[in-house]
């Protein structure tokens, strides 16, 4: 068992742009198959940059604010209530192209790649 509360959890830096913040409150180890379970905010204009995961799938809920989600070049709104999964190997862009901050709680989950032996 593992009890977290996000007001006592300290900002980390995203990846993709180290002056967006997120909390994790769940990391890689701490349940199987999962990489993190975080929240991040997006001050408006902030960009988390195109990428993708080879080995991981994400899902996103938007908490609170707007912006964009782009996915294997085609772009999705995003807004309060949504949810989006995104696929292993899937290009994805999100940007807050609002006026007030955008914040998304989401989770990775590992996905096993088939390797062939030598």
């Amino acid at each position: 068992m593992k009890i977290t509360n996000l007001h006592e959890i300290p900002e980390k830096s995203v990846s993709h742009n180290p002056d967006i913040k997120k909390k994790v409150m769940l990391q890689l180890g701490d349940l199987p198959n999962l990489t993190n379970f975080s929240q991040a905010r997006f001050a408006p204009g902030q960009i988390a940059r195109a990428h993708a995961h080879g080995d991981m799938c994400e899902v996103f809920f938007v908490e609170s604010g707007s912006g964009t989600i782009q996915i294997d070049g085609t772009t999705y709104d995003l807004r309060a209530g949504a949810c989006i999964a995104v696929e292993v190997g899937e290009v994805h862009e999100i940007a807050n192209t609002g006026s007030a901050e955008l914040v998304l709680t989401y989770f990775g989950l590992r996905v096993p790649t088939d390797s062939k032996a030598d």
